[in-house]
């Protein structure tokens, strides 16, 4: 990268930190908090809406008698789905969440289905939540309306720049606003509460209006009834989004993980619900009208309001009622309740990457995404996020009521499918558990996660039936296509795996006599390797080693026991690297080899495997490639690719023709 491109890289994500200093990105609960459960606090400024809007549909009095209800029936579920969370992160502590539980207990289809869909489901989650933000603020900005758009996805970008300086640096950041979120909203709860106590409490200014039903839905009774507040209650389930996002980032928290992500999961619920039934409960008493179409629903007078009514969100009517002779407060909520919702896409910043790299070391995605980046936070995952979140902001014109309907559907197929996971998992416990205590509280975490099971099960259906046309089909295909093409990159790579895999006994055979003198690159023992190394040994060189980049020090400990094992008689270096950079310790030490003997020639072998199809190229990264270019500028130095031909790459040349075929890229 030119030095000018490195000063502005510096400048927006900061200096590179070293991979021993990974512990000091850990979490304590008072920073996990706003990190991981941002999403879930948030919801509580628009699952009510989305409750009020539906019910709306029906027109009169429906919404008023029916919030309640609905609201009671979402905080049960909050709450079983939250103690089923904490029996999930107590067994399953690596960060895998559902996607782990799925995969161990139900097989690897199922923890691929989790997987997709919870890859999809993040992305929605910045878009829903930064849109959702945008329009908030709105409400105090009056300028920004007509621009909601492009001002959503310049947050997209200021959030992935914060993310890339890594999760420590964002939580910190971010958990002022989320905590002044948390006082604002009990703050103006007990304060109305106080009012209605005192008689004080005044009527919401649209508490005036009437409000009609939308055209064709007057009189619903019978099935039609109660399919509406079936949907009033799938929307109302956002507020859910998010709880799953804690059971994957157990290991970002602070020793001991477990118990810390425990206690932050029943932190965010109960805050939660408290906050959503405090919204719901002031809603029917200050007498708010809220509907999807307000220019023709809500009437003053028998006549509809008509264009010229702009109508606030819940939370924005609320604080103009209850704050009615303080308009500081009514800023401030507005200003806070903003922000959170904007910051809430901080918890898919954080879930979303942890799991495409936990997939990406189970090659189910490209190896590129198990990378951290030079802040050690997963760089690739956090910029594929963003450019999701930004496509669908601009598709969907940044409008909540559309994207809301995508949402969901995902969090719910994962719920299931970890609870049902977890009680296999109990079963299969319970089978060789002897001690009576320990098994009492196996059967009573049963217990739990077949509940959670059960209802979050019932969930799902519910919100396939009641959204299935109104967008969430579209979601549901997004996952068969991810989940496609996952399955298809697991094949591509357990198919190079077989064809490099090198027998034990076939370790003497390929390493030929040598005549050659070389520094022979090494990743990991298999047939190019060998092949490598019987060709740098053929060159009968004076000095012969091979090296290896020590990235991860356990697969370095694994490489080199295995070297010794297969007894390959060439000296193994490590090289160091911090920073876990590859290219940069390669090219300083074979520079100081020169420096030691400037009037020696060193020979440098790259074993390389080459791939065929323009597709595979993305799923290999090009560190050799990477590597070929700086040492081609290294006086004294030179470079021998070993290549290894899989099949696919057989007729390639017919298919690259002319100059594009001496260009083909190889794999790693």
């Amino acid at each position: 990268m030119p030095q000018s491109g490195r000063i502005i890289k510096r400048l927006f994500i900061g200096r590179a930190m070293r991979s021993d200093r990974l512990g000091e990105t850990l979490l304590p609960k008072r920073i996990a908090l706003p990190v991981f459960a941002s999403d879930a606090l948030s919801s509580v400024a628009y699952a009510p809406d989305e409750i009020f809007l539906t019910l709306a549909i029906a027109g009169g009095a429906f919404a008023t008698t029916h919030s309640w209800q609905i609201g009671l029936v979402v905080v049960a579920v909050m709450l079983v789905v939250v103690a089923s969370y904490r029996q999930n992160v107590h067994a399953y502590p690596s960060g895998g969440g559902d996607y782990e539980v799925a995969t161990v207990n139900l097989g690897p289809r199922a923890g691929l289905t989790v997987a997709s869909a919870l890859l999809v489901d993040y992305v929605l989650t910045v878009a829903v939540s930064i849109s959702s933000g945008v329009q908030n603020a709105a409400a105090a900005l009056p300028m920004l309306r007509g621009h909601e758009t492009p001002v959503a996805v310049g947050l997209v970008v200021v959030l992935t720049a914060m993310n890339l300086r890594g999760v420590r640096e964002s939580g910190t950041a971010f958990a002022l606003p989320t905590y002044a979120f948390m006082a604002g909203i009990i703050a103006m709860a007990l304060f109305g509460f106080y009012r209605e106590a005192t008689g004080s409490l005044p009527q919401a200014d649209s508490a005036r209006f009437g409000l009609i039903p939308e055209q064709g839905s007057q009189g619903l009774a019978g099935f039609a009834m109660v399919f509406l507040l079936l949907r009033a209650f799938s929307s109302g389930c956002a507020a859910l989004t998010g709880v799953e996002a804690i059971s994957n980032g157990v290991p970002a928290f602070k020793k001991p993980k477990s118990t810390n992500a425990a206690t932050t999961l029943l932190m965010m619920g109960v805050v939660s619900v408290t906050m959503m039934m405090s919204i719901i409960t002031l809603v029917r008493m200050t007498g708010i009208k809220y509907a999807e179409n307000p220019d023709v629903q809500l009437t003053l007078a028998g006549k509809a309001v008509g264009k010229s009514y702009t109508q606030d969100t819940i939370i924005g009517q609320l604080s103009k009622t209850i704050f009615s002779d303080f308009h500081i407060g009514v800023i401030f909520i507005s200003i806070v309740t903003g922000i959170i919702l904007i910051l809430a896409a901080n918890t898919a910043f954080n879930g979303f990457p942890v799991l495409a790299s936990i997939l990406a070391r189970d090659g189910f995605l490209p190896r590129q995404l198990h990378t951290r980046g030079d802040r050690l936070a997963f760089s690739n995952g956090i910029l594929i996020l963003a450019g999701g979140a930004c496509f669908l902001i601009v598709v969907y014109d940044a409008k909540v009521t559309s994207l809301i309907q995508l949402y969901i559907v995902g969090v719910f197929v994962s719920f299931t499918l970890s609870q049902t996971g977890m009680i296999r998992h109990w079963n299969r416990h319970l089978l060789t558990e002897r001690d009576p205590k320990v098994r009492q509280r196996m059967m009573r975490s049963r217990v739990i996660n077949s509940i959670g099971a059960f209802m979050s099960g019932t969930v799902l259906i519910v919100v396939l039936a009641t959204k299935f046309i109104k967008g969430a089909g579209y979601a549901i295909a997004a996952m068969v296509v991810l989940f496609v093409i996952m399955n298809g990159i697991h094949k591509h790579y357990a198919r190079v795996r077989r064809e490099l895999d090198v027998a034990e006994e076939a370790g003497d055979e390929q390493m030929l006599p040598s005549r050659v003198h070389a520094i022979v690159l090494v990743s990991k023992i298999h047939k190019p390797t060998l092949r490598a190394l019987a060709y740098a040994r053929a060159t009968r060189p004076s000095l012969l080693e091979a090296i290896t980049v020590n990235v991860d020090p356990e697969e370095t400990r694994a490489l080199q026991e295995e070297w010794e094992r297969r007894d390959i008689p060439v000296p193994l270096k490590a090289l160091d690297s911090p920073y876990r950079e590859i290219t940069r310790p390669v090219v300083d030490y074979v520079k100081s080899v020169r420096r030691g003997s400037p009037r020696d020639v060193v020979m440098v072998y790259i074993p390389e495997y080459v791939v065929g199809r323009w597709y595979e190229q993305l799923l290999h990264n090009q560190s050799a490639l990477r590597l070929k270019g700086r040492l081609h500028f290294t006086p004294g130095v030179m470079v021998t690719s070993v290549p290894w031909q899989l099949r696919s790459s057989e007729g390639a040349e017919d298919r690259f023709e002319g100059p594009i075929a001496g260009s083909v890229r190889r794999g790693e």
